[in-house]
C-alpha cells in the first residue's frame, strides 16, 4: 500500500462520507474470518468506487475478483433501477460470506455472483454491453483482462483496475524473482500507458487504481 502520513490519513477519513452500517460488519468479518483481510477494498476506497459508480449510473458493471464483496455493494450503488453487476471469482471458499451480505444488502436482486474461472465468464457477456468494469483479480492474467474487458466494455465505458503500483515494487528498477507479478504489472502499466484506444491515469490510492475510459 502506498503510505500516506498520519495526520493527512485522519483528514481524508474526517472529510469522506462514512461507509453504510452493512459495509462496516462486512469489513469487520473480513478481518475476523479471512487470512488475508488486507485484500478488502477498505472504506475510503470503497467511497471511491461508490462515487464515481453513481456519477456513471451504469446500467451494467463487471467486477473480476469478488474476495468478500466489500467493492462489489460499493459498486451496486450506483446502478440504475435496471441495473445488475456481474461479479466473478473463483475461491468459493468465501462464498458463503458474500452470499450473506449480497442477500442482506438493498442490491440483493442485482448481484449476478458467479463462482467460476473468469476467463470463462468474461465469454458468455455480450461485447460492447457493459458500462463499468473493475478488475482486482490475479495480477498475472491483468494483460489478457484488460484486452477481454476492452471488447465488452461500450464506447466511453470505464475500467477500474486495482493494485497497479503494488506496494511501491513497480517503481523499482530491480525486480524480485520471486515476485512475478511486480514484472507484468510494470509492463502492464506500459501497455495501458501505450494503448491509443484508451484514456487513462492512475491514481496514487492504497495500492494505485488504474481509471481507465475506452475511446
Amino acid at each position: 500500500m502506498i503510505k500516506i502520513s498520519p495526520i493527512l490519513e485522519s483528514y481524508l477519513d474526517h472529510h469522506t462520507d462514512q461507509e453504510p452500517e452493512i459495509l462496516s460488519r462486512l469489513r469487520v468479518e473480513t478481518y475476523q474470518c479471512t487470512t488475508q483481510p488486507h485484500m478488502i477494498s477498505g472504506e475510503y476506497q470503497g467511497r471511491l468506487l461508490s462515487v464515481l459508480s453513481k456519477i456513471l449510473a451504469p446500467k451494467t458493471i463487471v467486477e473480476l475478483g469478488t474476495f468478500t464483496g466489500y467493492a462489489t455493494l460499493c459498486l451496486a450503488e450506483g446502478l440504475t433501477s435496471d441495473g445488475k453487476i456481474i461479479t466473478m471469482d473463483k475461491n468459493d471458499e468465501l462464498e458463503y460470506l458474500c452470499r450473506k451480505y449480497f442477500d442482506e444488502s438493498e442490491f440483493a436482486s442485482k448481484i449476478d455472483f458467479r463462482i467460476n474461472d473468469a476467463r470463462e465468464e468474461l465469454e458468455t457477456i455480450e461485447k460492447n454491453s457493459v458500462d463499468l468494469a473493475f478488475i482486482d483479480a490475479d495480477k498475472e492474467s491483468y494483460p489478457y483482462y484488460f484486452e477481454k474487458v476492452l471488447e465488452l466494455l461500450r464506447p466511453g465505458g470505464t475500467m477500474l483496475v486495482d493494485n497497479v503500483l503494488w506496494y511501491g515494487k513497480v517503481m523499482m528498477e530491480e525486480e524480485d524473482k520471486k515476485d512475478p507479478s511486480t514484472k507484468i504489472l510494470k509492463e502492464f502499466n506500459e501497455m495501458v500507458t501505450k494503448d491509443k484506444r484508451v484514456e487513462s491515469i492512475i491514481l496514487p490510492i492504497r495500492d494505485g487504481i488504474t481509471l481507465i475510459r475506452k475511446k
